[in-house]
């Protein structure tokens, strides 16, 4: 029997049949690591929109920010995380991240202005997920 990283594979088998057994441990392992990857991202990546939202003198946009919550989409062979605002709130977003015009047309500085909250935050999700899921794969090895 060889030992390939702590992982037994029996050669009276196969060949084939124990490289088929390795490949279905190893994309289990890689499957299980990326759905707590997931999950984790998912927690801070709400923790720091809840963070960086714009609190504001109103108590909207305090609901707003404290609004920030996920849903975990788990399939057969993939997972993933949806990051949304709560009902009340989810239609400031774009408002907030993008800035509006006034009623009665025009902008005006400050009150209306964009205020770039979300990609900043969804960018180093990406950016953490990336690292974390390659550190994971590469200490299965």
């Amino acid at each position: 029997m060889a030992v390939v990283n702590s992982s037994r594979i029996n050669l009276k088998e196969g060949l084939e049949s124990a490289i088929m057994k390795y490949l279905d441990d190893y994309s289990e392992d890689v499957i299980q690591a990326a759905e707590q990857i997931t999950a984790s991202i998912a927690k801070d990546t709400v923790a720091k929109l809840k963070a960086e939202s714009p609190q504001g003198n109103h108590g909207g946009q305090h609901k707003y920010a404290k609004g920030w919550t996920y849903k975990l989409d788990k399939m057969r062979l993939r997972v993933g995380a949806t990051i949304y605002g709560k009902k009340g709130t989810y239609n400031l977003a774009h408002l907030l991240e993008f800035g509006h015009a006034l009623r009665s047309g025009g902008r005006q500085v400050g009150s209306t202005a964009a205020i770039e909250h979300i990609r900043p935050v969804e960018q180093w999700a990406i950016k953490e997920y990336e690292k974390r899921l390659i550190r994971a794969i590469e200490s299965r090895r």
